[in-house]
């Protein structure tokens, strides 16, 4: 039997649009077949290609399939319908040391945490729910104003740091962002923070201007930590698609991301950009942005993704 009954009705639900989207394809493909045929791998590709999955990453998924199937002479459609979800499963496992571990194991603090992104990914809203997640577990947070160029940004950080309950270090529009990231460490280690989320400008008009802002920004860290930002996080809206990609080429040709909050997923069918994401780029998703509310915050598990898409 194809369509396993669900058992992850809450993880479902985030991904809803994603799902049904994705879920039903296959299921009406898988349905009004009885045999395997020469058709089938064209139906497969446009399917993959309508979740936004990707034209490269769709390719690789496709001719792994074809060749699986000569090779191991599979007959039926129960092993196509395996084989897909196992090919997927294969993309996504990257080596993703959980956030709340990493801090742990980091005998110095603080632990800092660079947030990168363009404007309007959802960038303050996700630094004011990650905070609220970590505090959650017990950890110590400050946050720092140092996205200073755009007109609302930091009374929008403030807002979001207020509800989350934990400290905020700003300056006034257009200061030096280097300047509240210096002020921002020095009031976590007087304090004995355990972790610091430093919002960036989500500027790339500019890349030259952005590298050289982003690379003050980790001299004044590893001046005041004696190391480089511990992780720096990009933020991308999921409901942008293929543009999604672009910004991590973008982003990764000028600075290491470490890992990437997806937000605004439950409000589209293009959640499987992120296998294209992990596929081409090695990098982690370490957690889902889900809603508006502060605690609409999710780790990103990948089995528990790809089951939705199948079951």
């Amino acid at each position: 039997m194809f369509f396993k009954k669900e058992t992850n009705k809450i993880f479902n639900s985030e991904l809803k649009k994603t799902r049904e989207s994705f879920f039903e394809k296959i299921k009406n493909l898988f349905s009004k077949k009885s045999k395997i045929d020469i058709d089938i791998l064209d139906h497969i590709e446009e399917i993959l290609l309508s979740a936004d999955i990707g034209t490269q990453t769709t390719i690789k998924i496709i001719n792994n399939l074809e060749k699986r199937i000569q090779k191991e002479k599979y007959k039926n459609l129960q092993d196509i319908y395996n084989l897909l979800k196992e090919e997927i499963e294969n993309l996504i496992e990257i080596e993703n040391v959980c956030l709340e571990t990493k801090i742990k194991n980091k005998n110095k603090k603080p632990y800092v945490i660079l947030i990168v992104g363009v404007n309007g990914v959802g960038k303050t809203t996700t630094i004011g729910k990650l905070a609220f997640f970590l505090k959650k577990k017990g950890f110590h947070v400050i946050i720092g104003a140092a996205d200073t160029f755009r007109a609302a940004a930091i009374d929008q950080i403030e807002i979001w740091a207020n509800r989350a309950g934990v400290p905020l270090i700003k300056q006034h529009m257009n200061a030096d962002p280097a300047s509240v990231v210096y002020d921002t460490l020095q009031s976590a280690k007087s304090k004995k923070k355990d972790v610091v989320l430093i919002d960036t400008a989500g500027r790339l008009q500019n890349r030259i201007n952005l590298m050289e802002e982003l690379s003050k920004i980790s001299r004044v860290i590893k001046k005041i930590t004696s190391e480089p930002p511990h992780d720096i996080m990009l933020i991308l809206d999921a409901t942008t698609g293929q543009n999604a990609l672009e910004q991590v080429r973008k982003f990764t040709y000028f600075v290491q991301i470490s890992s990437i909050i997806l937000t605004k997923i439950e409000g589209t069918a293009k959640g499987g950009v992120l296998i294209g994401i992990m596929d081409q780029f090695k990098i982690p998703i370490q957690y889902l942005g889900i809603g508006e509310k502060i605690q609409d915050l999710k780790v990103f598990d990948g089995k528990k993704f790809v089951n939705c898409f199948f079951e």
